[in-house]
Protein backbone atom coordinates (compact mmCIF):
# COMPACT_ATOMS: atom_id res chain seq x y z
CA UNK A 1 0.00 0.00 0.00
CA UNK A 2 3.07 2.31 0.84
CA UNK A 3 4.60 1.59 -2.52
CA UNK A 4 1.16 2.68 -4.33
CA UNK A 5 0.99 5.87 -2.44
CA UNK A 6 4.57 6.50 -3.50
CA UNK A 7 4.10 5.63 -7.01
CA UNK A 8 0.93 7.98 -7.48
CA UNK A 9 2.81 10.23 -5.30
CA UNK A 10 5.74 10.48 -7.92
CA UNK A 11 3.25 10.31 -11.12
CA UNK A 12 1.55 13.03 -9.89
CA UNK A 13 4.85 14.93 -9.61
CA UNK A 14 5.88 13.94 -13.17
CA UNK A 15 2.84 14.88 -14.22
CA UNK A 16 3.02 18.62 -13.00
CA UNK A 17 6.50 19.15 -14.25
CA UNK A 18 5.23 17.92 -17.49
CA UNK A 19 2.40 20.15 -17.68
CA UNK A 20 4.74 23.10 -16.52
CA UNK A 21 6.78 22.32 -19.26
CA UNK A 22 3.82 22.51 -21.81
CA UNK A 23 2.77 25.42 -20.91
CA UNK A 24 3.77 29.03 -22.23
CA UNK A 25 2.60 32.12 -21.68
CA UNK A 26 2.40 34.74 -24.49
CA UNK A 27 2.06 38.40 -24.30
CA UNK A 28 0.09 40.71 -26.31
CA UNK A 29 2.52 42.20 -27.95
CA UNK A 30 4.33 38.71 -28.67
CA UNK A 31 4.36 36.35 -31.21
CA UNK A 32 5.38 32.68 -30.46
CA UNK A 33 7.23 30.43 -32.85
CA UNK A 34 7.24 26.85 -32.17
CA UNK A 35 10.62 24.64 -33.69
CA UNK A 36 9.68 20.90 -33.12
CA UNK A 37 13.34 18.84 -32.69
CA UNK A 38 14.71 22.12 -34.98
CA UNK A 39 11.83 22.16 -37.31
CA UNK A 40 10.03 25.26 -37.73
CA UNK A 41 6.26 24.51 -37.46
CA UNK A 42 3.88 26.63 -39.71
CA UNK A 43 1.30 28.34 -36.95
CA UNK A 44 2.30 30.95 -35.28
CA UNK A 45 1.34 31.29 -31.43
CA UNK A 46 -0.77 33.79 -30.67
CA UNK A 47 -1.36 35.56 -26.92
CA UNK A 48 -2.51 34.06 -23.86
CA UNK A 49 -1.62 30.32 -22.58
CA UNK A 50 -0.41 28.25 -25.43
CA UNK A 51 0.66 24.57 -24.71
CA UNK A 52 3.33 22.88 -26.53
CA UNK A 53 4.75 19.24 -26.09
CA UNK A 54 7.06 19.21 -23.92
CA UNK A 55 9.88 16.94 -25.06
CA UNK A 56 11.08 18.22 -28.62
CA UNK A 57 9.36 21.43 -29.13
CA UNK A 58 10.84 25.00 -27.93
CA UNK A 59 8.67 28.39 -28.69
CA UNK A 60 10.74 31.69 -29.26
CA UNK A 61 8.89 34.71 -28.58
CA UNK A 62 9.20 38.11 -30.75
CA UNK A 63 8.25 41.50 -30.05
CA UNK A 64 6.14 43.07 -32.18
CA UNK A 65 6.26 46.58 -30.69
CA UNK A 66 7.83 49.46 -32.54
CA UNK A 67 11.40 49.53 -31.28
CA UNK A 68 13.66 52.35 -31.20
CA UNK A 69 17.37 52.21 -32.58
CA UNK A 70 19.68 55.04 -31.98
CA UNK A 71 22.63 55.38 -34.59
CA UNK A 72 25.82 56.89 -33.26
CA UNK A 73 27.09 60.16 -34.59
CA UNK A 74 28.76 58.91 -38.20
CA UNK A 75 31.08 61.14 -40.24
CA UNK A 76 30.48 61.55 -43.78
CA UNK A 77 31.26 64.16 -46.74
CA UNK A 78 28.49 65.81 -48.64
CA UNK A 79 28.58 66.32 -51.93
CA UNK A 80 29.79 69.34 -51.79
CA UNK A 81 32.98 68.26 -50.36
CA UNK A 82 31.81 69.65 -46.34
CA UNK A 83 32.67 67.31 -43.65
CA UNK A 84 30.20 66.70 -40.76
CA UNK A 85 28.99 64.90 -38.33
CA UNK A 86 25.11 63.21 -38.11
CA UNK A 87 23.55 60.70 -36.01
CA UNK A 88 19.80 59.85 -36.08
CA UNK A 89 17.55 57.36 -34.82
CA UNK A 90 15.35 54.83 -36.72
CA UNK A 91 12.07 53.79 -35.36
CA UNK A 92 10.60 49.92 -36.38
CA UNK A 93 9.15 46.84 -36.11
CA UNK A 94 8.79 42.91 -37.01
CA UNK A 95 6.11 42.22 -39.58
CA UNK A 96 7.37 38.40 -39.92
CA UNK A 97 8.23 36.75 -36.82
CA UNK A 98 9.39 33.69 -39.02
CA UNK A 99 11.82 35.83 -41.34
CA UNK A 100 12.93 37.80 -38.45
CA UNK A 101 13.95 34.32 -36.52
CA UNK A 102 15.34 32.59 -39.53
CA UNK A 103 16.19 34.78 -42.41
CA UNK A 104 18.63 36.99 -39.84
CA UNK A 105 20.02 36.19 -36.91
CA UNK A 106 20.39 39.68 -34.68
CA UNK A 107 18.13 41.65 -36.40
CA UNK A 108 18.80 44.54 -34.10
CA UNK A 109 22.14 44.58 -34.91
CA UNK A 110 21.62 44.36 -38.76
CA UNK A 111 19.32 47.34 -38.56
CA UNK A 112 21.54 49.21 -36.54
CA UNK A 113 24.19 48.35 -39.61
CA UNK A 114 21.86 49.10 -42.36
CA UNK A 115 21.09 52.34 -41.04
CA UNK A 116 24.50 53.38 -40.02
CA UNK A 117 25.90 52.43 -43.97
CA UNK A 118 22.67 54.36 -45.51
CA UNK A 119 23.16 56.99 -43.65
CA UNK A 120 26.59 57.53 -45.07
CA UNK A 121 25.27 57.01 -48.38
CA UNK A 122 22.45 59.68 -48.79
CA UNK A 123 24.82 62.33 -47.00
CA UNK A 124 27.20 61.65 -49.53
CA UNK A 125 24.57 62.23 -52.22
CA UNK A 126 23.28 65.52 -50.67
CA UNK A 127 24.67 69.00 -50.61
CA UNK A 128 25.08 71.21 -47.32
CA UNK A 129 21.91 73.36 -47.82
CA UNK A 130 19.17 70.46 -48.51
CA UNK A 131 21.09 68.60 -45.50
CA UNK A 132 19.99 71.76 -43.44
CA UNK A 133 16.82 72.89 -45.22
CA UNK A 134 15.32 69.73 -46.63
CA UNK A 135 15.18 67.42 -43.56
CA UNK A 136 12.23 65.91 -44.63
CA UNK A 137 13.39 64.59 -48.18
CA UNK A 138 16.86 63.14 -46.48
CA UNK A 139 14.46 61.18 -43.80
CA UNK A 140 12.40 59.95 -46.74
CA UNK A 141 15.27 59.17 -48.52
CA UNK A 142 17.17 56.85 -45.65
CA UNK A 143 13.57 55.19 -44.91
CA UNK A 144 13.48 54.00 -49.13
CA UNK A 145 17.34 52.96 -48.60
CA UNK A 146 16.11 51.16 -45.22
CA UNK A 147 13.53 49.48 -46.48
CA UNK A 148 14.91 47.84 -49.67
CA UNK A 149 16.93 45.02 -47.78
CA UNK A 150 15.11 44.71 -44.79
CA UNK A 151 11.68 44.63 -45.15
CA UNK A 152 11.01 41.39 -47.83
CA UNK A 153 13.83 39.15 -46.37
CA UNK A 154 13.93 39.69 -42.90
CA UNK A 155 10.47 40.62 -42.03
CA UNK A 156 11.06 44.45 -40.71
CA UNK A 157 9.48 47.44 -41.50
CA UNK A 158 11.02 50.85 -41.25
CA UNK A 159 8.48 52.92 -40.07
CA UNK A 160 10.56 56.35 -39.48
CA UNK A 161 13.85 57.39 -39.72
CA UNK A 162 14.69 60.93 -38.23
CA UNK A 163 17.94 63.17 -38.17
CA UNK A 164 18.61 64.35 -34.48
CA UNK A 165 21.71 66.35 -34.91
CA UNK A 166 24.75 67.52 -37.35
CA UNK A 167 27.71 68.41 -36.21
CA UNK A 168 29.43 71.25 -38.29
CA UNK A 169 33.22 72.62 -38.27
CA UNK A 170 33.83 75.60 -36.83
CA UNK A 171 35.31 77.07 -40.13
CA UNK A 172 31.92 76.79 -41.18
CA UNK A 173 29.73 77.30 -38.35
CA UNK A 174 31.21 80.80 -38.95
CA UNK A 175 31.19 81.24 -42.73
CA UNK A 176 27.86 80.55 -42.25
CA UNK A 177 26.84 83.09 -39.89
CA UNK A 178 29.17 85.48 -42.16
CA UNK A 179 26.57 84.91 -44.89
CA UNK A 180 23.61 85.25 -42.49
CA UNK A 181 24.65 88.29 -41.38
CA UNK A 182 25.79 89.67 -45.05
CA UNK A 183 21.55 88.17 -45.94
CA UNK A 184 20.09 89.84 -43.27
CA UNK A 185 21.94 93.46 -43.83
CA UNK A 186 21.34 92.90 -47.67
CA UNK A 187 17.23 92.41 -46.91
CA UNK A 188 17.43 95.85 -44.42
CA UNK A 189 19.18 97.75 -47.60
CA UNK A 190 16.22 96.51 -49.80
CA UNK A 191 13.59 97.21 -47.57
CA UNK A 192 15.05 101.33 -47.01
CA UNK A 193 15.30 101.34 -50.44
CA UNK A 194 11.99 100.54 -51.52
CA UNK A 195 10.85 102.76 -48.29
CA UNK A 196 12.83 105.65 -49.95
CA UNK A 197 11.08 104.85 -53.14
CA UNK A 198 7.82 104.94 -52.33
CA UNK A 199 8.33 107.73 -50.26
CA UNK A 200 9.94 109.60 -53.08
CA UNK A 201 6.72 108.74 -55.19
CA UNK A 202 4.63 110.15 -52.49
CA UNK A 203 6.85 113.60 -52.35
CA UNK A 204 6.30 113.71 -56.03
CA UNK A 205 2.40 113.43 -55.46
CA UNK A 206 2.39 116.08 -53.60
CA UNK A 207 4.62 118.75 -55.57
CA UNK A 208 2.68 118.28 -58.43
CA UNK A 209 -0.99 119.23 -56.02
CA UNK A 210 0.84 121.55 -54.94
CA UNK A 211 2.24 123.43 -58.22
CA UNK A 212 -1.42 123.08 -59.44
CA UNK A 213 -2.67 125.02 -56.22
CA UNK A 214 -0.31 127.79 -55.73
CA UNK A 215 -2.00 128.32 -52.31
CA UNK A 216 -0.80 124.46 -50.94
CA UNK A 217 2.52 125.72 -51.24
CA UNK A 218 2.00 128.69 -48.86
CA UNK A 219 0.23 126.96 -46.41
CA UNK A 220 2.61 123.83 -45.99
CA UNK A 221 5.37 127.15 -45.25
CA UNK A 222 2.63 127.94 -42.85
CA UNK A 223 2.58 124.36 -41.43
CA UNK A 224 6.21 124.27 -41.53
CA UNK A 225 6.67 127.88 -38.93
CA UNK A 226 3.86 126.14 -36.92
CA UNK A 227 5.39 123.23 -36.23
CA UNK A 228 8.90 124.64 -36.01
CA UNK A 229 7.37 127.22 -33.17
CA UNK A 230 5.33 124.04 -31.19
CA UNK A 231 9.00 123.39 -30.15
CA UNK A 232 9.48 126.50 -28.29
CA UNK A 233 12.80 127.31 -29.52
CA UNK A 234 14.18 131.16 -29.55
CA UNK A 235 15.36 130.81 -33.33
CA UNK A 236 13.06 130.65 -35.66
CA UNK A 237 13.84 129.16 -39.06
CA UNK A 238 11.84 130.74 -41.75
CA UNK A 239 12.38 128.96 -45.49
CA UNK A 240 13.00 130.69 -48.57
CA UNK A 241 12.09 129.45 -51.71
CA UNK A 242 14.55 128.02 -53.79
CA UNK A 243 12.96 128.94 -57.15
CA UNK A 244 13.73 132.96 -55.97
CA UNK A 245 17.11 132.23 -55.56
CA UNK A 246 17.41 130.80 -59.09
CA UNK A 247 15.58 134.29 -60.42
CA UNK A 248 18.30 135.99 -58.51
CA UNK A 249 21.36 133.85 -60.01
CA UNK A 250 19.87 134.20 -63.88
CA UNK A 251 19.69 137.89 -63.41
CA UNK A 252 22.89 138.69 -62.14
CA UNK A 253 24.49 136.38 -64.72
CA UNK A 254 22.47 138.53 -67.73
CA UNK A 255 23.91 141.64 -66.31
CA UNK A 256 27.61 140.62 -65.93
CA UNK A 257 27.05 139.09 -69.45
CA UNK A 258 25.94 143.03 -70.75
CA UNK A 259 28.25 144.57 -68.36
CA UNK A 260 31.23 142.37 -70.54
CA UNK A 261 29.72 143.11 -73.78
CA UNK A 262 30.04 147.23 -72.75
CA UNK A 263 33.10 147.19 -71.73
CA UNK A 264 34.23 145.70 -74.77
CA UNK A 265 32.92 148.27 -77.35
CA UNK A 266 34.53 151.36 -75.19
CA UNK A 267 38.17 149.16 -75.49
CA UNK A 268 37.67 149.10 -79.22
CA UNK A 269 36.20 152.67 -79.46
CA UNK A 270 38.97 153.71 -77.26
CA UNK A 271 41.86 151.97 -79.73
CA UNK A 272 40.20 153.17 -82.88
CA UNK A 273 40.36 156.73 -81.45
CA UNK A 274 43.97 156.60 -80.53
CA UNK A 275 44.68 155.09 -83.48
CA UNK A 276 43.06 158.13 -85.18
CA UNK A 277 44.74 160.44 -83.29
CA UNK A 278 48.07 159.17 -84.44
CA UNK A 279 47.81 159.69 -87.99
CA UNK A 280 48.03 155.44 -88.38
CA UNK A 281 46.35 154.09 -91.34
CA UNK A 282 43.25 151.75 -89.94
CA UNK A 283 43.12 148.81 -92.10
CA UNK A 284 39.47 148.04 -93.48
CA UNK A 285 37.53 144.73 -93.20
CA UNK A 286 39.24 142.47 -95.21
CA UNK A 287 36.13 142.00 -98.10
CA UNK A 288 35.11 138.47 -99.01
CA UNK A 289 35.68 136.78 -101.55
CA UNK A 290 32.39 136.08 -104.07
CA UNK A 291 31.86 132.77 -104.61
CA UNK A 292 33.28 132.53 -108.01
CA UNK A 293 36.74 133.32 -106.42
CA UNK A 294 36.65 129.77 -104.87
CA UNK A 295 38.70 127.62 -106.66
CA UNK A 296 36.87 125.19 -108.83
CA UNK A 297 37.90 122.12 -109.06
CA UNK A 298 38.10 120.35 -112.82
CA UNK A 299 38.24 117.33 -113.79
CA UNK A 300 41.79 116.15 -114.20
CA UNK A 301 43.53 119.10 -112.70
CA UNK A 302 46.15 119.06 -110.13
CA UNK A 303 45.34 119.92 -106.10
CA UNK A 304 48.35 122.33 -106.52
CA UNK A 305 47.32 123.92 -109.86
CA UNK A 306 43.87 124.60 -108.25
CA UNK A 307 45.17 126.20 -105.01
CA UNK A 308 47.65 128.53 -107.41
CA UNK A 309 44.62 130.09 -109.78
CA UNK A 310 42.81 130.80 -106.38
CA UNK A 311 45.37 132.56 -104.76
CA UNK A 312 45.62 134.41 -108.25
CA UNK A 313 42.39 135.30 -108.52
CA UNK A 314 42.10 136.38 -105.06
CA UNK A 315 45.22 138.72 -105.15
CA UNK A 316 43.99 140.12 -108.32
CA UNK A 317 40.51 140.69 -107.34
CA UNK A 318 40.19 144.78 -106.92
CA UNK A 319 39.73 145.91 -103.05
CA UNK A 320 37.10 148.55 -102.15
CA UNK A 321 40.25 150.98 -101.19
CA UNK A 322 40.56 150.79 -105.42
CA UNK A 323 37.13 151.00 -106.67
CA UNK A 324 36.69 154.35 -104.45
CA UNK A 325 39.97 155.26 -105.80
CA UNK A 326 38.84 155.07 -108.83
CA UNK A 327 35.54 157.03 -108.60
CA UNK A 328 37.62 159.67 -106.73
CA UNK A 329 39.95 159.92 -109.89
Amino acid sequence: MGVLITLLVVCAVAGLVLLALSLRNVQQYEKGVVFRFGRLLPDIRGPGLRVIRPIGDRMRKVSVQTEVLGIPPQGSITADNVTLTVDAVVYFKVIDPVKALVNVRNYRAAVSQIAQTSLRSVIGRADLDTLLSDRNHINAELKKVMDAPTEEPWGLRIERVEIKDIALPESMMRSMSKQAEAERERRARVIAADGEFQASQRLTDAAATMADTPGALQLRLLQTVVDVSAEKNSTLVMPFPVEMLRFFEHQSNQGGDRAAESDGRRERRSDRHAALTAGAVIPEPATPVPALARSVSLPGEPAAGRAEVARERRDNWPTRRDAEGALGG
